[in-house]
């Protein structure tokens, strides 16, 4: 499979003379770190394709940036400074019937996507999506042979410990399914009444369907809702097709329907995963599952009673308001990588939290908080990573490790609640956001000599993630 020529790729995990040129490089150039621009860079694959890039400003509020865009550019981890994984074989049950071969390609992205340093951090953008799908797809695909669309129990539990076995031979974490909330249990039917091809296609109108989900718009899908409209009928035709609740007049307010409509909803899922081409279907599905993603803030928040304390009411000692801020906002910048919608989100929940407690002054302006912000640093205070909005997937370089796009150059002051504005969501942002970057991946810019510093500082953030 795809595993094993990645695996020939891999640098050395030894400390190589070049590797100890490249760490003092490292050290020179940091303090020229905040005066290098950084230009058209080799950037990581992005799942869209570039038409679908170039719609990404219909998704965002309508702007006008006062400055010109600054392109994304990759953030590079792990370094070749450190190993990489160990070159074990996968230890597999021999008793999971899904047809794995059929889906390799999709199993090293995801792979890549979940790499053991930094599944935890990405987890909610780029690795459980990804694995999400890649296990939707992997029963979709098995189903043109075996004709059903779930696995028993028996068959999950082995399937499920297979597909962590082979991910973390090739490089992935091996708590992906503690990490992602996957059980064996969503591998199955669950409550559905619905496991099969054919029970499926006898209940839904499955050309319908289709023509609805064969080409998702990852721009206007999340408001317009077309696949997830066809998707949720669907699902509750198949929920009512036993004769219960549904059937008798009872809506989905029952905490028992629901559920089981949403159990039919991953077995239709899987049925379209079995109807289109495998990269089609994780396009499909990824597009489907960012309208989720950037739905809801992902951050846990700590008590602000520090900061009410400090910034309520009249702000006596600017300060010290502005320290406690930045001392709540550390917190935050420890959890995971978010994306630019996300630090909308993240920002308004806070921001009204605050208010809450009886602070009236926009905090955010008075003490520079942007949406950078809110998402994991990578290595100082001005170096906050906001993922893209639309899907994308960490990329493999022989030459400079592990990448993902981030946006570095993102400083959009977050927004503060205000009574005027409706509540923040992705079909209604009331808040400027950056402009689409100077270069996409699809003009695949390759590295210039005026950016010789690109690599080394690159690699000495990654170092000081894995090392803090």
């Amino acid at each position: 499979m795809g595993g094993q020529a990645l695996l020939l790729l891999l640098p050395p995990p030894t400390l190589s003379p070049l590797a100890l040129i490249l760490l003092l490089l490292c050290v020179q150039d940091l303090r020229e770190l905040g005066g290098v621009t950084v230009g058209s860079t080799l950037l990581p694959r992005q799942l869209d394709s570039p038409t679908t890039e170039a719609k990404d400003d219909t998704f965002m509020p309508k702007i006008s940036p006062n400055n010109a865009p600054e392109p994304l550019i990759p953030f590079l981890a792990p370094s070749p400074l450190a190993p990489y994984f160990n070159n074990s074989a996968p230890q597999l049950s021999g008793q999971c019937t899904l047809n794995f071969s059929a889906v390799d390609h999709l199993i090293s992205t995801t792979a890549v996507d979940c790499w053991a340093s930094f599944a935890p951090f990405l987890a909610n953008v780029i690795c459980c999506p990804q694995l999400q799908a890649t296990l939707v797809i992997l029963i979709g695909q098995s189903s043109k042979e075996s004709g059903m669309l779930a696995l028993d129990s028996t068959h999950a539990n082995h399937c499920l410990s297979d597909v962590q076995q082979i991910l973390g031979s090739q490089g992935a974490s091996y708590e992906l399914p503690a990490i992602c909330a996957i059980q064996p249990a969503n591998l199955t039917e669950g409550s559905c009444p619905v496991k099969d091809i054919n029970g499926l296609e006898s209940v839904v109108d499955s050309s319908q369907l289709l023509s609805a989900c064969k080409k998702v718009d990852p721009v206007n899908e999340c408001c317009s809702q077309i696949c997830q409209n066809a998707i949720l009928d669907a699902a509750r035709k198949m929920a009512s097709n036993d004769g219960g609740l549904a059937s008798m007049g009872i809506t989905d307010v029952l905490p028992e329907h629901a559920s089981r409509v949403d159990d039919c909803r991953s077995i239709v899922l899987r049925w379209l995963s079995s109807r289109l081409d495998r990269l089609s279907a994780m396009e499909v599905l990824r597009r489907l599952s960012n309208c989720n993603v950037n739905g809801a803030c992902p951050l846990t928040f700590e008590d602000t009673k520090s900061v009410a304390d400090h910034c309520g009411n009249i702000i006596k000692n600017h300060t010290a308001c502005c320290k406690s801020m930045s001392n709540y906002v550390s917190h935050l910048q420890k959890q995971s990588f978010i994306t630019n919608l996300q630090a909308l989100d993240c920002a308004s929940l806070l921001g009204s939290e605050l208010e809450k407690m009886n602070v009236t002054t926009n905090i955010y302006s008075f003490c520079h908080i942007t949406l950078k912000d809110f998402s994991l640093q990578v290595g100082s205070q001005e170096s906050g990573c906001l993922l893209p909005s639309l899907p994308s997937d960490a990329t493999f370089d022989p030459y400079t490790g592990i990448s993902f796009t981030c946006d570095l150059n993102d400083n959009i002051a977050a927004p503060w609640p205000s009574t005027s504005q409706l509540p923040s969501s992705s079909c209604n942002k009331t808040v400027n956001m950056p402009a689409l970057p100077a270069a996409t991946s699809a003009q695949r810019c390759g590295y210039r000599s005026d950016l010789k510093l690109q690599v080394p500082i690159a690699l000495l953030l990654a170092f000081m993630i894995l090392m803090g």
